[in-house]
């Protein structure tokens, strides 16, 4: 995005680990600590496959986000998909907004996630857990996004490594899981399983929403087009094999009806295995609930002011601070809704209600690509491409998802 030479602009800052690490901490801080024990409640031992599903509809999508940044390298990464594939800003600014929604809606399920960790830890009436939370990851994104980006890629670590542990423990306590691991795939021919994984595979997908939102980073990325595609496929397959893992020790390690019943299922996995108390796991989980609250205010934020940028919303959305180089009044926007949805909605409901919202901006981005194929539009020299295939496969594999479910 051009700037006049005495209007702030925003900085390339980030590098490929930064970038991975930014998509790592809201992909593992959107799921995998709060979601365990709803798949397991849905698919049983087979809740391991659910994440593999919704992994393999994630990499079609993964796959068509890739070419897309190289092509439009700017913030409002999906409605500029969208505007230039579908040929209409209707749709364009509808694609826009939906993104604002699902990751202000994402945040604020994070949010209630989150809240239930501290206050098991701490005595202090929940309203009062859920503001805190919300201004300090607001005030965070606000702050620069260098910093924001750097405080994330810290967190993340953090989460990774408290997953780690889990995976470590139940290998440790359990030697024979690996000859266990055919328990956790179905016969061929049991439909009712595989009923339970697909349906199951809605929620898991949950868990992996995130990898795209490093799209909108890319006016602050080093070298975007090489950056971009690389760091979206690692959290893919990186995100993939902790929670596949996780799962498995999960589901083989702990009686099921207890981990479905779990309000903190990784504390009680780590309970389990170790036999220690769970505080160390729930300050992980907390710090993995932050981590992905302060990456969406960002991405939400970077969507705001992109929008602003290119007159679909008024120019103040894209004002960048001077010290900051942020959008703080987008920012401050977000985080403001986010609240509100926190403390006035259940999170099952903002859960679904995000990973919809999601499907419906993933198939419209799909056939975005799709549409620029047909017309031969051509990809700037050297740039990552997909063939054809990706981007049918991804919109076929998302309306699925969102159909799929009223047609079981």
């Amino acid at each position: 995005m051009s700037h006049s030479s005495g209007e702030a602009g925003l900085s390339r800052v980030i590098s490929l680990p930064l970038l991975v690490l930014y998509g790592l901490g809201v992909t593992i801080g959107a799921g995998i600590y709060v979601l365990v024990g709803e798949t397991a409640a849905q698919a049983g031992y087979y809740a391991p496959l659910s994440f593999v599903f919704a992994s393999i509809v994630m990499a079609f999508s993964a796959g068509s986000f890739s070419e897309l940044s190289v092509r439009f390298p700017q913030s409002t990464g999906e409605a500029i998909y969208v505007s230039e594939g579908l040929r209409s800003q209707g749709l364009s600014l509808l694609t826009g907004g939906i993104v604002l929604l699902s990751a202000t809606v994402a945040a604020a399920t994070i949010t209630l996630g989150g809240a239930g960790y501290v206050l098991d830890l701490i005595g202090l009436p929940r309203e009062v857990v859920i503001v805190a939370i919300v201004v300090f990851m607001g005030a965070m994104a606000a702050w620069g996004v260098k910093e924001s980006v750097v405080f994330a890629a810290i967190f993340t670590v953090l989460e990774i490594l408290g997953l780690l542990v889990i995976i470590v423990a139940g290998f440790w306590a359990q030697p024979d899981l690996i000859s266990r691991l055919p328990e956790v795939i179905p016969p061929i021919g049991d439909t009712a399983a595989l009923t339970a994984i697909f349906t199951t595979s809605l929620i898991a997908f949950f868990a992996f929403i995130g990898f795209d939102d490093v799209v909108n980073l890319v006016e602050e990325t080093k070298n975007p087009a090489r950056t971009m595609p690389l760091a979206i496929m690692i959290t893919l397959v990186v995100a993939t094999l902790l929670y596949f893992s996780v799962t498995t020790v999960a589901v083989l390690s702990v009686p099921l009806e207890d981990l479905a019943a779990s309000q903190a299922p990784i504390g009680l996995l780590y309970s389990h295995l170790t036999g220690s108390s769970p505080v160390i796991i729930s300050w992980i989980a907390i710090v993995a609930t932050l981590n992905g609250i302060v990456v969406q205010i960002v991405m939400a934020s970077r969507v705001l002011y992109g929008l602003g940028s290119k007159g679909s919303l008024p120019a103040f959305f894209a004002r960048i601070n001077p010290r900051t180089h942020t959008p703080v009044v987008s920012t401050c926007i977000v985080t403001a809704v986010i609240l509100a949805l926190a403390l006035f909605f259940p999170i099952g409901t903002l859960a679904e209600t995000t990973t919809q919202f999601i499907l419906v901006v993933f198939t419209l981005v799909n056939l975005s690509l799709v549409m620029l194929k047909i017309r031969k539009v051509p990809a700037p020299e050297g740039a990552y491409t997909v063939g054809l295939w990706v981007p049918v496969g991804g919109t076929i594999a998302c309306l699925l998802l969102l159909i799929g479910p009223w047609l079981l």
